[in-house]
């Protein structure tokens, strides 16, 4: 007899259902189209083909969803992240990126792809046909180490040891700054970084070399493992320099090019994940960013992507970092394998 009521109550239950998602459909907004206003110039073919046809869909003004990323509740979550992809990445409003931005996110499509973050696998697994070979992530690879190539090392005229970064920073770019630059989401430039104990280094494709240095509080949680959350009042500098090579082979940190920094405070930064960012650039360290939402509209994605596992932030050491491993990290650094960290190869 309970067998039989079961039965009974099957129709009713998938009737609610029906009704339940036919309701859904009255509060299920469609994404907003906006028009193509500077589309991608000067990048090859193939590379746009490629893009196209993987990323698209929610980094670009022209979407081709399909009938069942139409339907609520799966919009929703569909609109939440075109919106978001939209807001780090448009390759239909490429023209409003400066040449430097466009170069910066290439190195990030490239950065992205190898790791295989993107295209979302939740994404990749509904559209298998997003899903990127071997080949074209070699493609987008070479396209973008030819664009590194532009960043070509310079030749080394002083040698910079790795410790004295802070102070060459700061003799280089204070002694021209009346008053201390502040970066629109109200960072200000701290110069007390060189005080700071240098956690990490790092190379990138462009030719850089990144010395990286953490206040007390970062460096206790990098000693504790203490980063899932990072505990407020952690920051982070990062000093970025041209590579230098000098006659032996020997790259250095050559000329100055930006300051750039990460502050935790999780009530201050909710929407990039409690870590306000900061990037003071060039002999003026003027600040990047127009509005407050830069770092929501670009950095905060690759650190979601890439660095999820160490707090949402890059090059964190299994422990800090002693003078001596440094300076044996700049020795060595032209013996980098990998191209995404290095482009010596």
């Amino acid at each position: 007899m309970k067998h039989v009521k079961q039965i009974r109550l099957l129709p009713i239950v998938l009737l609610c259902i029906l009704v339940g998602f036919i309701a859904l459909q009255f509060f299920n907004a469609p994404i907003e189209q906006r028009p193509v206003t500077g589309p991608m110039k000067n990048v090859p073919k193939e590379v746009t083909r490629i893009l196209e046809r993987s990323c698209y869909d929610c980094h670009s003004n022209a979407q081709h969803l399909t009938f069942l990323d139409k339907l609520a509740p799966i919009s929703w979550i569909v609109n939440k992240d075109i919106r978001r992809a939209q807001e780090v990445m448009n390759f239909s409003e490429w023209d409003k990126l400066s040449d430097a931005e466009q170069k910066g996110k290439f190195y990030a499509i490239f950065n992205m792809v190898r790791a295989e973050r993107m295209p979302l696998p939740s994404y990749a697994m509904t559209h298998p046909g997003a899903k990127l070979s071997a080949n074209e992530i070699e493609t987008i690879k070479q396209f973008a180490l030819s664009l590194s190539e532009k960043d070509s090392f310079i030749p080394a005229h002083t040698t910079i040891s790795p410790m004295e970064t802070g102070r060459n920073v700061e003799t280089l770019t204070t002694s021209t700054q009346p008053e201390v630059p502040v970066s629109p989401n109200g960072i200000s430039y701290n110069a007390d970084f060189k005080n700071w104990k240098v956690i990490g280094m790092s190379t990138l494709i462009d030719n850089s070399i990144r010395v990286i240095y953490g206040n007390d509080i970062a460096v206790k949680a990098i000693q504790e493992e203490n980063f899932h959350p990072w505990p407020n009042g952690s920051a982070v500098a990062k000093a970025v320099f041209k590579q230098a090579k000098k006659a032996n082979g020997e790259i250095v940190p050559g000329d100055f090019v930006n300051m750039q920094y990460m502050v935790k405070d999780g009530k201050e930064y909710t929407e990039t994940e409690g870590w306000g960012f900061a990037k003071f650039n060039g002999q003026e360290l003027k600040p990047t960013g127009k509005t407050a939402l830069f770092a929501q509209q670009s950095c905060i994605s690759c650190h979601r992507q890439l660095a999820e596992s160490t707090g949402y932030l890059f090059n964190v050491p299994p422990k800090v970092n002693s003078r001596k491993l440094i300076e044996q990290y700049l020795k060595t650094a032209q013996n980098e394998k990998n191209p995404i960290y290095t482009s010596i190869q």
